[in-house]
């Protein structure tokens, strides 16, 4: 009988399984590919690769999953060897005589039976926290694709925006050179060159303004993607003009999407780990029943050494209780509830801010259709003006400096379109983040 106890328990200890929990992997790119921009998608999928923060991300979440298992091992027989040797001197009965010189090889097999599915619950506990990091790794990898696109797109804006400026300083050069004739030739005072002076300069600044703030932007893109900030001139990019997403946006957001976020999950799951660890707390007031075995063959009696005859063999089970801990388990449970309440408000703040982000996002959108929609008619009339002016330049009625002045006008027109259509893009980008990837 105690050598199939003893079988079955070493037998248990053998049939522990990898224990593996299957991750979801979602990219999560194809909704990028709605902006019909090759270098977007490329620096989307080098941020996968390279981001530090997502690979740091990537690396607690297996110290978790790991965790579920070393936990899980606890629920398992534990079968341990060990070799000694053993020198003793014994006084001789009779015939009977042991070996001075002997050799001792023991198995020890111990196992806490859970009756009271303690140490499951805790293996359920530790799952529950690698689900929750393994959500909070996925909202980081969404956040980092949204800063990604939403970094590319400004600077995308501020592209054009410089190419604009450029025109500007070539228009605001060539007004100076003609008042600079005309007080040349007694036309204008000084006041009104001073001013195309300042005009010019003021333009430069513009310009250096609006590269120092495109430079700062590809020194953040290449840090998101993981390429030195060094080799930000290299970047490669495409055109504002081009860039649009041709996606069907929603009207409206159905509130499932809300508990499918991942952060929302993430607090969830960590709700669900400290419901859990104070049923365990509870269980800790209860007893602890252990199973004991010990096999160990020797050297010291007669017979082969690994004989029934030459073996000592033992079976032990009981029940442990605590009678004084000094207060240690009261004060476990209390700090678990309290972990627990703590948690259950955190799950209500990231509730709430789910669904505001998604709130806002959307009137956001609608906002920047309108606002675009506008833009392109106010556009539009200033064209239909400047080609007006053009016809008068033609025929004589106007001067050269008039037109140019025109010129400029216009192009503050196409730089309020280009911010309107920049906004609109990294609000459309904004709407992805909040609902959790789900557009």
């Amino acid at each position: 009988m105690f050598k199939k106890v003893l079988f079955i328990l070493i037998s248990l200890c053998f049939a522990l399984n990898a224990f593996a929990i299957e991750d979801k992997k979602d990219s999560y790119v194809d909704f990028f590919n709605n902006f019909n921009d090759e270098y977007l998608i490329h620096y989307i999928n080098l941020a996968k690769e390279n981001n530090p923060d997502l690979k740091q991300a990537y690396y607690k979440t297996e110290q978790y999953r790991q965790w579920v298992k070393y936990s899980f091992s606890k629920e398992l027989p534990q079968l341990s060897v060990s070799a000694n040797y053993l020198g003793i001197k014994t006084p001789e009965f009779g015939n009977f005589k042991l070996e001075e010189n002997a050799f001792v090889l023991p198995f020890s097999v111990s196992y806490e039976a859970d009756f009271l599915l303690k140490n499951r619950d805790i293996t359920k506990s530790k799952n529950k926290e690698y689900e929750a990091n393994k959500f909070r790794e996925l909202a980081l990898n969404i956040s980092l694709l949204s800063d990604v696109a939403t970094v590319y797109t400004n600077i995308l804006q501020y592209d054009e925006l410089i190419k604009t400026e450029e025109k500007n300083t070539e228009i605001y050069s060539e007004i100076l050179k003609l008042d600079e004739k005309k007080f040349n030739f007694g036309i204008i005072d000084t006041e009104s060159l001073n001013n195309s002076k300042k005009n010019l300069e003021a333009s430069k600044n513009r310009l250096l303004s609006l590269n120092s703030k495109r430079d700062s932007l590809l020194m953040q893109l290449a840090a998101l993607v993981g390429i030195s900030p060094n080799e930000f001139q290299n970047l490669k990019r495409g055109d504002i003009n081009k860039f649009e997403y041709s996606g069907v946006l929603p009207d409206e957001i159905k509130s499932d999407v809300i508990f499918q976020r991942p952060d929302v999950m993430a607090a969830e799951a960590s709700l669900e780990a400290a419901k859990i660890d104070i049923r365990v707390a509870r269980k800790e007031f209860l007893p602890t029943f252990n199973i004991t075995g010990i096999w160990a063959f020797n050297t010291i009696a007669k017979g082969t050494f690994f004989s029934w005859e030459s073996s000592v063999a033992a079976l032990i089970a009981g029940a442990t209780q605590d009678i004084f801990t000094g207060g240690r388990k009261v004060a476990n449970l209390k700090i678990k509830k309290a972990k627990y309440e703590e948690l259950f408000e955190k799950y209500r703040e990231v509730d709430l801010n789910a669904t505001k982000e998604i709130n806002s996002a959307l009137c956001y959108i609608k906002d920047d259709n309108k606002i675009y929609d506008n833009t392109l008619k106010k556009l539009s009339f200033e064209k239909q003006n400047f080609n007006a002016q053009k016809q008068k330049l033609e025929r004589g009625v106007i001067s050269k400096p008039e037109i140019l002045k025109d010129e400029i006008n216009l192009n503050l027109i196409k730089n309020e379109q280009i911010n309107a259509k920049a906004k609109k893009a990294a609000n459309v980008i904004t709407l992805y983040k909040a609902v959790g990837g789900q557009l």
